[in-house]
């Protein structure tokens, strides 16, 4: 399934391709999320997420396949991917990211902003396969929703 987000965070496109790259820092804005260990461009973690009645914890390993700044600032894109299991065996999931960096309108304060656009999609197995589309939609954006609060506040 493909899920898209679209958020404005309060900073240039440098500084917010710099947070995201900083896969430690950017994951304790994550809910539930934690990295365990990171190796150039690949990490290893885990995330809690309850979905309905159905509670996961999914360990397992990441990478960034792409990263890409403007040497002016002027747009930033990362390709990230992702694969765990839940311990408990309730399912699998695995996902491909594209972050795209574009400079957002100024703010009132006269100060840069980026708009941000996450692309994902996952592929979830399992029992958690079996849990519909409209409330896996409705718990990433609820979770999307505290990231870039956080988000925010890391880049002011």
């Amino acid at each position: 399934m493909e899920l898209t987000h679209r958020f404005t965070v309060p900073a240039d496109v440098a500084t917010t391709f710099a947070a995201f790259d900083d896969v430690e820092s950017v994951a304790e804005c994550f809910p539930g999320a934690e990295v365990t260990s990171v190796d150039g461009d690949a990490f290893t973690g885990g995330v809690k997420i309850k979905l309905g009645p159905i509670s996961l914890t999914f360990r397992g390993e990441g990478e960034f396949r792409e990263k890409s700044l403007a040497k002016d600032g002027s747009s930033g894109r990362m390709v990230l991917s992702a694969r765990g299991k839940d311990r408990r065996g309730n399912g699998t999931a695995g996902a491909e990211a594209v972050v795209a960096l574009r400079p957002g309108a100024a703010r009132a304060d006269g100060g840069p902003a980026t708009d941000v656009e996450v692309t994902t999609d996952l592929q979830i197995g399992g029992k958690v396969a079996s849990i519909g589309r409209g409330l896996v939609q409705e718990v990433s954006t609820t979770m999307l929703g505290r990231f870039t609060d956080c988000l925010e506040k890391k880049l002011t």
